[in-house]
């Protein structure tokens, strides 16, 4: 390596330190739009794989534009509300499209507790799809240049705009997130002063909802995978007593999910990555996931180092006796011995899923976060 090509590879390296050491103070501080700014605009990859442009909504007496997200509660528990209010002002023209902005690097799996999908452009034609949304939904979370110039604040935030595209309202749907208990009041409202012509009796109200996830906010997302990383993992022996009360769920008042493995099955190795997801997204609710190794005693230390190696921080077990066929017997009569076997547990030993074979990871947790002991709502 030449003296000059040394130095071009230090200056690099210099460079790239010192940007993403960059403090939070040094990244823009977005402003909310104000009240009769004109729209900025953008171009925007839409899940419908269409491009869209401020100027496709140009025919619409109004344009109501949307900030949004998938993980957020309280975006979802809106979400049939706009659906709704597409429809109803479909007929005199009105124009709503949904935007997601958030950084798919800041947003961590103990954010993601009340879903069952993330912020990423597959994530979200998977939730469109899910919930039949009829209106355009658009990612911004690459540069979150849209975003940056509309500046809201919360998802859901909206911004309602004129014929001429000025900013007539901005602010919240309604004022009750719970589902059922609001129309969209607030927003309907807003629409109708601009379809009419009239100035927006209350042209700003605060929102409440999620934060946006800015892409240089990453310190807590960083902070939190090296805790997670830290936290020990071990391993304690189980008996015939111990697999039965585990199965029967008495007391612990959670959504219980386990997972038998062991170290020489292939699939079983392939999947435990993402239950190790599944339990970082919903530990923090009534949830816990509980793996029991079918190893052979003499391979627990074995077993320890693949869970320490996956970072398996949850609670873990190996069969005490090598006659696996009496765990096969006292787990479930049904369970024909493959591996993995997985089953999902409410409190009382209501099995309400089990599986031999590997789990799908997306039908998993829709079966969690939808189960009436977790939620998507609070």
């Amino acid at each position: 390596m030449n003296k000059m090509l040394r130095i071009s590879v230090l200056i690099i390296i210099v460079t790239g330190f010192f940007h993403t050491a960059l403090p939070q103070a040094d990244h823009p501080e977005p402003k909310t739009l104000a009240i009769g700014s004109k729209a900025p605009d953008f171009s925007l990859p839409g899940i419908d794989g269409k491009t869209w442009t401020l100027r496709d909504f140009s025919k619409a007496p109004v344009l109501v534009i949307i900030f949004s997200a998938n993980h957020c509660p309280t975006a979802q528990a809106y979400e049939d509300r706009i659906i709704s209010i597409t429809n109803d002002y479909k007929s005199r023209g009105v124009a709503l499209v949904m935007i997601s902005s958030n950084s798919v690097r800041t947003l961590s799996y103990s954010e993601m507790g009340y879903t069952d999908v993330g912020d990423s452009f597959e994530d979200m034609k998977y939730r469109a799809g899910d919930k039949g949304f009829n209106f355009p939904y658009l990612y911004d979370g690459d540069d979150q240049k849209c975003a940056l110039a509309y500046g809201p604040v919360a998802t859901p935030h909206c911004f309602v705009f004129d014929r001429d595209r000025i900013l007539r309202y901005n602010g919240r749907i309604d004022g009750s997130e719970k589902p059922g208990s609001a129309g969209g009041e607030d927003l309907r409202k807003a629409i109708d002063d601009v379809l009419a012509g009239r100035p927006v009796g209350t042209p700003v109200t605060k929102t409440f909802g999620c934060s946006i996830k800015w892409a240089w906010n990453d310190d807590y997302t960083r902070r939190l995978y090296k805790q997670w990383a830290e936290l020990p993992v071990t391993i304690e022996e189980i008996d015939v007593a111990g697999l039965k009360e585990l199965v029967r769920n008495s007391g612990s008042g959670k959504l219980r999910l386990i997972n038998f493995w062991a170290t020489w099955c292939g699939p079983c190795i392939t999947e435990f990555p993402d239950l190790v997801i599944i339990d970082r997204m919903y530990r923090g609710r009534q949830f816990e996931f509980i793996t029991v190794s079918a190893d052979k005693k003499a391979r627990k230390a074995d077993a320890l180092r693949f869970l320490q190696k996956n970072e398996a921080s949850n609670r873990n077990y190996i069969f005490n006796d090598d006659d696996i066929y009496k765990a096969i017997e006292a787990v479930d009569p049904d369970w024909q011995g493959a591996l993995p076997f997985t089953m999902l547990i409410e409190p009382g030993g209501k099995i309400v899923y089990k599986k031999q074979d590997v789990i799908d990871p997306l039908k998993m947790k829709k079966l969690i976060v939808e189960n009436k002991y977790i939620g998507r709502y609070y």
